[in-house]
């Protein structure tokens, strides 16, 4: 067995929900690690602006919100979106601007009719769920046949490199794309950057999924 993975599968078992909710309604004070904005020119948020393209008149949901930076870039770009901030911890979606629509709870049970978005995506937030294969089913669920979605996460192999809850999970390509395709027609990955001009060091993955 791989020594990352050994790593991996042998730490403790995830805490109570209640647990990770308190955990990030207290960190929702700490603007640092946990920022309300974001710089719009990192490739995290170009990648999702590019994959979705125009959004007026459109459903999107933010899945693992925090406090709606990256939905704060699309509503700008988007005036005429609908955007959906989700996310566990309230106090996180007290910092979600003005046009977002923030509303709370898990992600393995998100709390929409099936086919309400025609796009939703994750950002860093599917490492902190408590049934990451749920959570997956349920953001395809709430998308309609032919919405896009897109999956932003660290890599499994570079497990160890950073500093994490226990709870906290990473993911390898093929583990979320073959969760995504029992649910989409297409599931494409690949490795990123935090910047388009500089080559990615194997730390993000994407996944893109059209349902």
């Amino acid at each position: 067995m791989a020594a990352w993975w050994k790593r991996f599968s042998v730490r403790t078992a995830k805490p109570p929900l209640e647990e990770i909710v308190r955990h990030f309604n207290e960190a929702a004070g700490d603007e640092e690690h946990f920022p309300s904005t974001i710089d719009p020119r990192i490739y995290h948020v170009q990648l999702i602006v590019e994959y979705f393209g125009a959004l007026d008149g459109k459903k999107v949901l933010d899945v693992g919100s925090g406090k709606g930076r990256f939905a704060r870039v699309l509503a700008e770009r988007n005036p005429q979106a609908c955007l959906v901030a989700f996310d566990l911890a309230e106090a996180m979606l007290r910092h979600v601007p003005p046009g977002i629509r923030p509303c709370a709870g898990s992600m393995t049970a998100l709390p929409f009719p099936s086919g309400s978005f025609d796009c939703a995506y994750a950002t860093e937030s599917l490492e902190h769920a408590v049934d990451v294969e749920a959570a997956v089913a349920e953001m395809c669920r709430v998308v309609k046949p032919g919405g896009r979605i897109v999956i932003i996460d660290k890599n499994i192999e570079q497990w160890g490199r950073l500093k994490t809850p226990e709870w906290e999970q990473w993911f390898g390509r093929r583990q979320l794309e073959k969760m995504l395709a029992r649910h989409c027609r297409q599931v494409a990955s690949r490795p990123i950057s935090y910047w388009e001009d500089v080559a990615p060091d194997g730390l993000f993955l994407a996944w893109l999924a059209e349902k």
